[in-house]
């Protein structure tokens, strides 16, 4: 029988931590506060936090926690760029256990928050109880080029991809990043305006494939589209603060610790190939391929199985 997502629940306190550069999170917890901790971390990068992620948890059984990464969601200023970067965002999920006075949490995330989960557990694997990773990022060329490249993702979705290339000069087309850093960097607002848009829709269009009618009414909201264009682009465009295929290359640091990692079928967002790359290197993870399953978090199978793996996970944590 397939899981749905447990009943909404509200956070029962929200807060904001400063955490320099000007910098203020949106923090909130919910659930049981004596529970499992575990922390949700957010995709994009830019992609903020929804109500909707605490529902994969039991709220009986997890101290839920998430935030909204620098510039993003609620988090101030929005869409701002300077001192927004990796090991910063690693940093900032230390700050906030450390603020909570949590010695180890669970951690959760989907897509870009698979790759802050798995740097965050490289640096500070001491204070990480398990991992479920759901559509694994693991921030390397291969990943950009398929993405944003001609001959990736492109090949699948030439129309939609068409309208991506849009905003930009016919010379900047087979580099999109560097061609829409041009227009992020012009200071014509309207141009910037369009450029969020297509940017956003690009992804938006390629994340699902039970929710097929993706357009332009989904990316009206400019807050969303904004801090999602520019802030993921700001990091694909410094290959994301880290070398090349650097989670592999540290990822004996943490092969120890459980983990359940889910990924679809599907997922023309983040290709299967990288998780299933990842637990080949990874001793005590498991792969659970989604039959019918694309990118976004909110699909029958994906819910099926974050919900049960959350339920499995807090049945292993409280026995160990």
């Amino acid at each position: 029988m397939s899981r749905i997502l447990h009943a909404k629940i509200a956070p029962f306190k929200t807060e904001f931590l400063d955490v320099g550069d000007g910098h203020k999170l949106y923090i909130e917890q919910a659930g049981n506060e004596k529970g499992i901790p575990v922390i949700y971390l957010h995709g994009g990068p830019g992609g903020g936090s929804s109500e909707n992620h605490r529902r994969y948890f039991d709220p009986e059984k997890y101290h839920y926690i998430s935030f909204d990464q620098r510039g993003c969601g609620r988090s101030i200023p929005t869409s701002a760029l300077t001192g927004n970067n990796t090991d910063n965002l690693v940093d900032d999920i230390e700050r906030i256990r450390n603020h909570l006075n949590i010695s180890q949490w669970l951690m959760v995330g989907g897509s870009w928050g698979t790759t802050l989960a798995l740097l965050y557990g490289i640096r500070y694997p001491q204070c990480v109880l398990a991992f479920i990773l759901r559509g694994v990022f693991l921030a390397t060329s291969k990943e950009y080029d398929w993405l944003y490249r001609p001959q990736g993702a492109q090949a699948f979705f030439p129309d939609y991809y068409q309208e991506f290339l849009e905003p930009l000069d016919n010379k900047d087309r087979t580099d999109p990043i560097k061609g829409y850093g041009k227009i992020f960097n012009s200071g014509n607002e309207l141009a910037i305006s369009a450029a969020c848009k297509a940017w956003y829709l690009w992804e938006l269009r390629l994340s699902s494939i039970e929710h097929s009618h993706v357009g332009l009414s989904q990316v009206e909201d400019f807050h969303q589209a904004c801090c999602m264009a520019k802030i993921s682009h700001h990091f694909f465009n410094h290959k994301s603060f880290i070398t090349d295929n650097y989670i592999l290359e540290n990822i004996n640091k943490i092969t120890n610790i459980p983990a359940i990692v889910i990924h679809g079928r599907y997922d023309m967002v983040c290709q299967v190939q990288c998780a299933f790359e990842l637990v080949e290197n990874w001793k005590n993870a498991s792969l659970q391929i989604l039959p019918q399953a694309g990118h976004s978090g909110f699909e029958t199978q994906t819910i099926d199985a974050m919900c049960k793996a959350a339920d499995v996970m807090a049945d292993f944590l409280r026995d160990s």
